[in-house]
């Protein structure tokens, strides 16, 4: 699947499917496009600070916030998924709340191959 199609794929049809397996492809593909646009919006908020525009501020910021709500549901649940690749419960997914560290090791868990055999959260996915 392009990167695009698996974007979107995550974002409507499997917008909050907390069960099942996400492989490293589908997690990481996913992460990178929610970055880009998410540093895009950030760019265009500082460029509207700078050129002290403020309504070019105000409207990326807004697209900012309404775009990271809408993409929590589904940030999480790739995640969730992700973990179940690895054998791990989702509550793990909670280790991103521990100061510092807790990010690092939330990435390294992510960055972990999945389980090559069924596990108990189902089939792995490709």
């Amino acid at each position: 699947m392009d990167i695009i199609g698996n974007y979107k794929n995550v974002l409507t049809k499997k917008y909050a499917q907390f069960n099942g397996r996400a492989g490293r492809p589908e997690f990481w593909l996913y992460v990178l496009v929610n970055f880009v646009i998410t540093m895009v919006l950030y760019i265009l908020t500082i460029v509207g600070v700078a050129a002290e525009s403020s309504a070019l501020a105000s409207v990326a910021n807004i697209l900012l916030i309404v775009y990271a709500l809408a993409t929590l549901v589904p940030t999480i649940a790739v995640g969730v998924r992700r973990l179940h690749d690895i054998g791990k419960e989702g509550v793990w997914f909670c280790v991103n709340f521990i100061p510092f560290v807790g990010g690092i090791w939330y990435l390294y868990l992510c960055a972990q191959e999945g389980e090559r055999t069924e596990n108990r959260f189902g089939e792995p996915q490709p």
